[in-house]
């Protein structure tokens, strides 16, 4: 088969039709989130990319495999996503096409990046982020699996992954649960409102660690809902969508790819696309080298960040490294194959609980759409800079404004303070990258 789904833990999907969750997850502290692997690499198809990208990239989708397991040709399977993206856009305007990837020269200097800045767009998409590339996955494998327009849909999310999943649940005529916090946008309430989406509001309650809209959701799916979300953990296939963002990316800086790559990360499904559709990339040759990767949050809650450093103090108990950390992600880098890091990463996929845990306080923050609790897809994003030769980024409050600010002032890009937080990585960095090539994703228009 061209890919096939199989859990960090080694074990198969609970279910065949809906292969969402692994069949052992909840039973132990290991890390359970299924990954979408292909049987062989896959070239990119060359080119300067154009159209919609689930077309472009449609026979490296689980989805298509799955359509044709079950009898369908290619050509079926593209008349299905025709379909729904011709549905999405008489939902939002438009449907899915690839985004602009542009250098930004002005930016750069303001920033004081003595190289070229590379800023892919995504606050032009459905929706006006990149949450509904994630979605749109999910829904096609809906639509091949055959499941019944009347099954409801649960989601838990404060902005921009709600507005995509109400989008494209509209778009295929699906009825969606919402789950928010008290303090949600009132645009956006209205905006779920018109597209239909059921909200309920998820208020914190004392002693109970961890977000009430992520807890809601889970009662909902343990009711019966499909997870139509952006957590891996809780559907494994919502990120093929979102790697159809980093096969753009690739294409579109072919003749010269990037040094680094800021990435901002709240639940972490897009930094654990990105790092996989990277690496199959490099994998089948379309990269000649993976950008260093930077996952950029904010000081109000940085537990990917903890996370990652609480793996590399492991892993220097067990082997010399600098203490720069250029210099010790290098080292981990050309070790990441050796057994060191290997035998650390099988220890960090049996003791979840010991790396990733819930933020002790409600965060607060400029960028409240990277303000997840917990980084819900942290093994990946983690693994993801250690292969690279990147680390993790926290930044202020002040370098979070200051980054929304030169981009609307040097770009036209009409970008939010949570779609600009990779920038905010980029000036934490500023004039230690003289002369490299790094890219920064605009990921959420303000609105």
């Amino acid at each position: 088969m061209p890919s096939t789904l199989r859990c960090h833990c080694g074990a198969e999907p609970v279910d065949a039709v809906l292969p969402f969750t692994c069949s052992q997850r909840g039973k132990d502290d290991r890390e359970h989130v299924l990954v979408r692997s292909l049987s062989e690499p896959m070239a990119l198809p060359g080119g300067a990319p154009s159209g919609n990208p689930f077309l472009r990239y449609r026979r490296r989708l689980h989805a298509h495999t799955r359509a044709l397991a079950a009898g369908w040709d290619d050509a079926r399977f593209a008349a299905l996503v025709d379909r729904v993206d011709a549905a999405v856009a008489a939902v939002d305007g438009g449907g899915f096409r690839v985004t602009p990837c542009a250098e930004q020269p002005a930016l750069a200097a303001a920033c004081g990046h003595g190289g070229s800045l590379w800023v892919k767009d995504e606050t032009g998409n459905v929706s006006g982020s990149h949450k509904a590339r994630h979605l749109m996955g999910v829904a096609l494998h809906l639509e091949v699996a055959g499941v019944p327009r009347d099954t409801p849909l649960a989601i838990a999310s404060c902005g921009n992954a709600a507005l995509a999943a109400a989008v494209v649940a509209k778009a295929v005529q699906r009825p969606l649960q919402v789950f928010i916090p008290p303090d949600a946008s009132p645009a956006v309430v209205a905006r779920l409102e018109a597209l239909g989406a059921a909200s309920n509001v998820c208020e914190r309650q004392p002693g109970l660690p961890g977000d009430p809209c992520y807890h809601g959701f889970v009662e909902a799916v343990q009711g019966g809902a499909l997870p139509f979300t952006c957590q891996g953990p809780d559907n494994g296939l919502t990120i093929e969508g979102g790697q159809t963002l980093a096969w753009e990316l690739v294409e579109q800086l072919r003749a010269q790819p990037l040094d680094r790559l800021f990435v901002q990360v709240g639940g972490g499904a897009l930094a654990s696309a990105v790092a996989a559709g990277l690496q199959e990339a490099f994998e089948a040759g379309d990269l000649p080298q993976l950008p260093r990767l930077h996952l950029v949050q904010t000081q109000a809650a940085w537990p990917l960040a903890r996370a990652t450093l609480r793996l590399v103090d492991h892993i220097a108990q067990r082997m010399e490294l600098p203490t720069g950390f250029q210099d010790r992600a290098d080292v981990l880098a050309s070790a990441f194959d050796g057994p060191v890091v290997q035998d650390a990463l099988a220890w960090a996929r049996s003791a979840r609980s010991w790396l990733m845990w819930p933020w002790d306080d409600a965060p607060h923050s400029v960028a409240h759409g990277i303000l997840d609790d917990e980084t819900y897809d942290w093994y990946a994003a983690a693994v993801g800079m250690l292969r690279s030769g990147g680390w993790p980024l926290v930044v202020t409050e002040d370098q979070l404004i200051r980054a929304q600010r030169l981009a609307r002032a040097h770009t036209p890009i009409p970008v939010d303070p949570t779609g600009s937080s990779g920038l905010a990585g980029l000036l934490e960095l500023a004039g230690t990258m003289p002369g490299e090539r790094v890219g920064a994703l605009f990921t959420g228009v303000e609105r």
